[in-house]
């Protein structure tokens, strides 16, 4: 018998997904281009054709009325793919159906932005490879450990905890946490701690070369390269106020 007459039709399983959250303080199309293009520094692959959730939460309850294609437009200009829609009110229902988009009813905890510019990743199912393993640890928290390189295009988020990574994390991989996230060994690619909106959340490497670094949803990239005097060197990353601060695991000093 082939193997085809065993073959089920059709198999759903859970797969890796992650999204960021395009959180909006305005419908005005022409101040989140403006925002978009200073976040983003003209970087055509910044967000590499994401999965997006369009928070409305904080719109002002009489602003401008969103004009949802022309919104959708311009978060795929910058290569984000809408997906769904977050937190908005019933008689948005309809224009939202109608757009495609699905309807988000209940919304993970997040700390609120100030800014269009916040993005942040979304909380959504995503296993990460055999080799990872979530531990309990003193104290009740809970921490996933991952003892393989994490390779380009691979994502991995650890919900709810820490994460440690003892191997190197390659160039285009992404690693996210709802915790900090600590790698010992060489960070490249895009590292995104506090996921969930905690803003003491930290990102230690003893090798710190990072494409993009994440907390709490505000970001800083590196088109220009780390800087020279943390490049490949024991560093923290934390949120001080609205910005990145680099910081020595060894001194007091930072950037």
């Amino acid at each position: 018998m082939s193997k085809s007459q065993f073959q089920k039709p059709i198999e759903i399983k859970i797969s890796t997904v992650v999204a960021v959250s395009a959180i909006l303080a305005t419908a005005d199309r022409l101040a989140l281009d403006a925002a978009m293009a200073e976040m983003t520094g003209g970087s055509t692959d910044f967000f590499d054709d994401d999965l997006a959730v369009i928070d409305v939460g904080g719109l002002p309850a009489d602003g401008a009325a969103i004009d949802w294609s022309g919104l959708i437009a311009l978060l795929k200009k910058y290569r984000l793919n809408p997906v769904a829609v977050r937190n908005a009110p019933l008689e948005m229902a309809g224009a939202i159906a109608a757009h495609g988009l699905s309807l988000e009813t209940a919304a993970p905890q997040r700390a609120e932005p100030e800014a269009p510019k916040a993005v942040a990743p979304a909380a959504a199912p995503a296993p990460a490879p055999a080799a990872a393993a979530a531990e309990a640890i003193p104290g009740g928290a809970r921490v996933m450990i991952i003892d393989t390189p994490v390779r380009a295009g691979q994502r991995i988020y650890a919900r709810g905890c820490d994460l440690i990574i003892t191997a190197v994390v390659n160039n285009g991989a992404e690693i996210i946490a709802d915790g900090s996230i600590h790698v010992y060994n060489t960070l490249n690619g895009r590292a995104l701690a506090g996921a969930s909106g905690n803003p003491d959340a930290r990102i230690f490497a003893m090798s710190m070369a990072p494409e993009l670094v994440s907390i709490a949803g505000v970001y800083r990239t590196f088109e220009d390269g780390f800087p020279a005097e943390y490049a490949r060197t024991p560093a923290q990353i934390r949120l001080i106020g609205d910005r990145i601060d680099i910081l020595s695991v060894n001194s007091a000093t930072r950037a």
